[in-house]
């Protein structure tokens, strides 16, 4: 068994981005907290599935250059090789759980 809590995690950018609560051996998974005008950067996974859920605010998700609104309580799904990248263009902060599988920490490809 392995426990975490988010509060013994930091932000990869401070007080925001990527905060990964556990990492291996088979997933990684976490939090993201983006800013009003933040987003996380397209980028893609070439074996790599990715899955979203919407904690709290909204924004969009850019998947293969279409545009897809987002808000509490949505999932979203991502195969392999699909570009993404989420957007807050919201007035509030926008909070989503992310999981990613298999744990391969160095197959991202930004672009």
């Amino acid at each position: 068994m392995q426990r975490a809590s988010e509060k013994d995690s930091g932000y990869r950018d401070g007080d925001s981005g990527v905060k990964y609560l556990m990492r291996g051996p088979r997933i990684d998974w976490g939090v993201i907290l983006l800013k009003p005008g933040q987003s996380l950067g397209g980028h893609y996974h070439e074996e790599v599935e990715e899955t979203f859920y919407v904690d709290r605010g909204r924004g969009a998700f850019v998947v293969n250059g279409e545009r897809y609104a987002a808000e509490e309580g949505d999932v979203f799904r991502l195969e392999p090789t699909d570009r993404h990248d989420i957007i807050n263009d919201s007035d509030q902060p926008l909070k989503l759980v992310f999981i990613k599988c298999p744990y391969l920490p160095k197959d991202k490809v930004d672009v």
